[in-house]
């Protein structure tokens, strides 16, 4: 066996406090090591900390490439190595790519940068790498900017980054993150193919124990910046804390079935809902007019108080597109009545509009302010939609809906006041975005994958809060999510979506059990055969 990476008591502090113990592990060349664990057990600071991607760290010990310690380097030997020799997959594709570039033009500077071809061949090359990774319309997405693709459009097109240069050792943080159950699958079929074809390690740091076992050679499962289990078989784990990771799926509570079933007044109602997207024609007829790109067509459902509608189906189907119409951020035709009013009637309308409907997004790193206390970032709402509260009447809003949202109790609240989004945990972070999105106390919450960046354990947390939530405020649910299991734990009603139509609609029994279309029969099979690992 030749060693690719040997890291010797690795330790890693930040302003004297250490956070990663004396760690040691190594990785043969052409092997798929996956490293596993809570939130906060230091996974991705340690995959950081091997091309000294930490700031403000204090980093000892060893981390051998290829004989050469990383940890020692100069900064420019390291330049070199990294994305060619050693590349990364980032957890957050939207904060990790440039938004002022194409992909494509961000995928083609990497080739040029470090594999030294032309810029016209480069332009050909990252287009047939997003091809490679299924993206169905690869020219259009390379020319496309960040915020203009999909969650899993913009993690694909950075796995198409990654391997550009063929490296020896490709570390993925969280790859299938952002990727529908069916996409996860191909996604690591992908990689697969990659390291064989190559023969490059990969080093996956992730959450998502049931393909964990279907792609690693070796599982690395660590608790508080310290291993705990190496060589790890999900099927008789050892230690306690696999045990009860192994342990952690999401769990549908008795009540679900049960909560306002008197109540069935609508909420919200689509009826011929459409949203499209002006694209420009290629030669002189693009002088004259615009193309069009229609992200919905034709969706009909409603939703009753009290209750969730979960919208399913691969990324790019036009989920988040439905949530930004839902939400009034995107002009949409046909019908679309929340409490029996439309977006867009008048500016007094949008803004009692604006109190009823909340949103949580998937990633609350990017979406709570950096610069803003988490007083300030809660109680923001209030000051728009309820002026006439004094200083003090808000404060004491903004600790009753942090203790709802199980954010602690007394001094320890009062201690997390000041403190901005950067010092928390990823759970945490959730729990503070769904403070912020209730302190108004709205009627309906657009969860738009809520858990999909959050480990197993924080996943079931937060899941069960929502569902707390549901029941005591009588709240209902638009749940956009790719997790079945998520689905089958929350919702009372399954929207299926494929391109941007409505292909199956019913109860989550009937879904769940008895799947009409093909698209629907695709995702709970593929859902049921990663759960059956």
């Amino acid at each position: 066996m030749t060693l690719l990476l040997d890291v010797h008591n690795l330790s890693i502090s930040f302003a004297g406090k250490e956070v990663v113990h004396g760690i040691s592990f190594s990785m043969a060349k052409g092997e798929k090591l996956a490293v596993v664990g809570e939130s906060g057990s230091g996974k991705t600071i340690t995959a950081l900390s091997l091309l000294r991607l930490v700031m403000n760290a204090h980093v000892s010990g060893k981390a051998l490439f290829n004989g050469r310690d990383t940890l020692s380097m100069s900064e420019r030997d390291l330049r070199a190595i990294r994305g060619k020799d050693v590349a990364m997959i980032f957890q957050e594709p939207m904060t990790a790519l440039n938004p002022l570039m194409t992909v494509g033009c961000q995928i083609a500077e990497v080739l040029v940068l470090k594999m030294a071809i032309t810029p016209a061949q480069s332009a050909l090359v990252a287009i047939e790498l997003i091809a490679e990774t299924g993206i169905t319309e690869p020219q259009r997405c390379a020319q496309s900017y960040p915020h203009q693709l999909s969650g899993g459009q913009r993690q694909r097109a950075m796995i198409a980054m990654a391997v550009a240069c063929q490296p020896q050792l490709l570390v993925a943080d969280e790859p299938t993150t952002a990727l529908d159950v069916s996409l996860r699958g191909r996604i690591l079929e992908l990689m697969a193919r990659w390291q064989q074809k190559t023969g490059m390690a990969v080093l996956m740091i992730t959450h998502d124990l049931n393909l964990v076992r279907r792609f690693a050679d070796r599982i690395m499962v660590m608790e508080h910046g310290r291993i705990v289990e190496h060589n790890a078989q999900f099927d008789s784990p050892q230690h306690a804390y696999t045990r009860q990771l192994v342990g952690s799926q999401p769990q549908r509570h008795p009540e679900t079935d049960t909560v306002l079933l008197g109540n069935t007044a609508p909420v919200m109602v689509a009826k011929g809902l459409r949203v499209s997207y002006p694209t420009k024609i290629p030669g002189w007829r693009g002088w004259f007019n615009k193309g069009e790109f229609v992200a919905l067509q034709g969706l009909d459902f409603s939703l009753s108080a009290g209750q969730t509608l979960g919208i399913v189906g691969e990324s790019g189907s036009g989920k988040s597109t439905l949530a930004l119409a839902v939400l009034g951020l995107l002009p949409c035709q046909g019908q679309l009545t929340l409490h029996g009013q439309t977006w867009g009637d008048s500016a007094a309308t949008n803004k009692a509009l604006r109190r009823q409907i909340q949103v949580v997004f998937q990633d609350p790193f990017s979406s709570l302010s950096p610069r803003l206390t988490v007083e300030e970032i809660v109680e923001e709402g209030l000051e728009v939609h309820a002026p006439e509260l004094s200083p003090a009447q808000r404060r004491q809003k903004v600790m009753a809906v942090l203790r709802e949202a199980g954010l602690g109790e007394g001094d320890q609240m009062a201690q997390m006041l000041p403190c901005y989004p950067h010092e928390f945990s990823g759970g945490q972070r959730q729990r503070l975005a769904i403070a912020r999105a209730l302190i108004i106390d709205p009627r309906l919450l657009v969860l738009d994958e809520p858990t999909s960046a959050l480990d197993v354990t924080v996943q079931q947390r937060i899941l069960q809060l929502l569902g707390r939530l549901q029941r005591e405020r009588g709240l209902s649910y638009l749940l956009i999510t790719h997790d079945m299991a998520v689905i089958r734990a929350m919702a009372h009603h399954v929207l299926v979506m494929k391109d941007g139509v409505a292909v199956e609609y019913g109860t989550v029994q009937h879904i769940m059990t008895q799947p009409c279309h093909a698209q629907t029969r695709a995702l709970v099979d593929d859902w049921q055969n990663v759960s059956a690992l």
